[in-house]
């Protein structure tokens, strides 16, 4: 393959650019390449030249650069966010950054320049060093010669190529380019403004970057901006108005924090598309935050009026979709809950990790008593549902959407599997797994008779598509991103039929189906489900926070 021409190094430096192309081209090369140098040497010109070529469109494979981060001023936590945003990923840490890269092992270069400009140079080190062990990324890094930095990276496996020796540089070609030179006094920067971070009006409109790393570097919790700030930083670091950036903040304050912020950011967020209806966040107590919400699914029915939340224990809690507040837990936890959905009667389907299927009844659900409880001891329609699905796809199914009387459950290879009304009908919407699944009535609430159910389902292919059991699913896809769907929500609601989808890297896209508008939302830490009341809420769920959002209509 041929990618666009590249063009000669300034200052005599093909020596070295050859070299680092030989080493990205090299599979038996050592993962980790250092570049060092005394001070003005040229190293960030010579990266410089190799990010500008290795970023662009059509560039051949093994001379691609996926990821950069110029590390001057930077920490080892906003080190993370860059990464997380260019590698399309949710990581809020170095180690949720080491663990979510795995999943994806496509080859993946990253160059990092200036190193020793760095606030926190020797964590970020550490991060790089376990960048490195990783086997499908190539790590790049300039670090100024001498430094305890340079020493660390080159102990184990390296590449290592200091530009103050003779043999990277073609001395008749450097001479030629210094001739050409017109030195000028390098420009002063100008001193970084200051910022009240007790006050939420400044933070949301200085520069993100440097609150991030002043939080990061602060004593003091600023009355509970600056753990929301750093739980949500990731999103906050992100372009967008004061007045977006007020919205994330708002709903990832704890109830510890200053009882005045919740206020004060929900004016600030005045002209955003969301409004916080209300957020939960890890260690609150009034009402108490409900655990890692792994899975979520409105609920119908006697249950009407509730959201279940699950967690990473398989507890699954009810709470009120007004406020978040308790409304009591189904029986019997399942372990590792990998998807939750709510049948029109109330009931409640629960997906383990291992591909097993349950029902719950909530405590509140009609019990029948005396002789109708012996004429109907035996297993109802849905339990014979389930065990239609047990008996057919054993414990391949990996999430699953409810609609009606239909259940449509989905594999790992791709495949899509409605029973009930289109009993054991199945296709395949996805080149490898399935990931989530929603599904809607299109006949809407409060209408008689049985509705045309939807399905969608979002693949690790980085696709959403759209099927109607007993028809051909629809040759384009409904959205397409380049990272995997971590979670789906559809309803119709009192605003007309909605698509939520979470993505892996952190992105929450909200579709009126009806008109295609679509809002986005990012709540910092990584989504894991989805839901979408028929009032029009939208909830989403982290391992952090659980917050419920109402979409605005924003006056241009």
């Amino acid at each position: 393959m041929t990618g666009p021409a590249w063009s000669r190094p300034e200052a005599g430096r093909e020596p070295a650019a050859a070299a680092l192309l030989a080493w990205l081209a090299d599979a038996r090369a050592p993962r980790l390449c250092v570049v060092t140098g005394s001070a003005g040497c040229g190293k960030s010109n010579l990266l410089a030249w190799l990010i500008g070529h290795g970023t662009r469109d059509g560039e051949r494979p093994e001379r691609r650069v996926h990821g950069f981060v110029p590390l001057a001023g930077q920490t080892a936590l906003t080190t993370t966010w860059v990464l997380a945003q260019q590698l399309f990923v949710a990581a809020r840490t170095p180690g949720e950054l080491l663990t979510a890269l795995p999943a994806d092992e496509r080859r993946t270069v990253l160059v990092l320049p200036d190193l020793h400009a760095a606030q926190t140079p020797a964590a970020i080190t550490e991060l790089l060093l376990r960048l490195s062990e990783l086997p499908h990324l190539r790590v790049l890094v300039e670090v100024r010669s001498g430094r305890a930095e340079a020493e660390a990276l080159m102990k184990g496996p390296s590449a290592v190529m200091n530009l103050d020796e003779a043999q990277w540089t073609d001395p008749d070609r450097h001479a030629e380019w210094a001739a050409g030179r017109n030195p000028s006094e390098p420009v002063p920067q100008p001193e970084p403004e200051a910022v009240d971070l007790n006050d939420p009006a400044a933070v949301c409109a200085a520069d993100p970057w440097q609150v991030s790393v002043r939080y990061e570097r602060s004593g003091d919790d600023h009355g509970g901006l600056r753990a929301a700030w750093l739980r949500a930083g990731a999103s906050l670091t992100r372009e967008q108005s004061p007045a977006e950036r007020a919205v994330v903040l708002l709903a990832a304050l704890g109830d510890d924090a200053d009882p005045r912020l919740p206020d004060r950011l929900a004016v600030l967020a005045d002209g955003a598309a969301w409004r916080v209806v209300w957020r939960r966040v890890r260690g609150d107590i009034r009402p108490p935050w409900p655990g890692p919400a792994r899975a979520l699914s409105s609920a119908r029915g006697h249950l009407a009026g509730t959201v279940l939340v699950s967690d990473h224990q398989g507890t699954v809690r009810l709470v009120r979709e007004t406020d978040a507040a308790s409304a009591g837990r189904l029986p019997e936890p399942v372990g590792q809950v990998a998807a939750l959905a709510v049948t029109a009667e109330g009931d409640a389907l629960v997906l383990d990790a291992q591909g097993g299927l349950h029902v719950r009844h909530a405590p509140a659900a009609p019990r029948a008593t005396g002789l109708s409880a012996l004429l109907e001891d035996g297993p109802t329609p849905l339990e014979q549902l389930v065990e239609t699905v047990r008996a057919r796809l054993g414990n391949r199914s990996r999430t699953l959407a409810a609609c009606g009387d239909a259940l449509t459950v989905a594999d790992d290879t791709g495949h899509v599997h409605a029973f009930g009304s289109r009993d054991g009908e199945t296709v395949r919407l996805h080149e490898g797994a399935v990931t989530a699944l929603a599904a809607l009535d299109l006949a809407g609430p409060g209408e008689d008779g049985p509705g045309i159910p939807l399905v969608y389902s979002g693949g690790a292919d980085g696709t959403v598509r759209a099927w109607g059991p007993g028809a051909e699913p629809l040759a384009v896809p409904v959205r397409v991103r380049a990272c995997p769907v971590s979670a789906l929500a559809a309803a119709v609601t009192d605003t007309g039929p909605v698509l939520a989808t979470g993505w892996a890297d952190g992105l929450v896209e909200h579709q009126c189906l009806d008109n295609g508008t679509v809002r986005t939302y990012r709540p910092g830490p990584a989504v894991r489900a989805l839901a979408l009341t028929d009032s029009g809420a939208l909830l989403i769920g982290t391992d952090e926070t659980l917050v419920c959002l109402r979409p605005v209509t924003v006056t241009p």
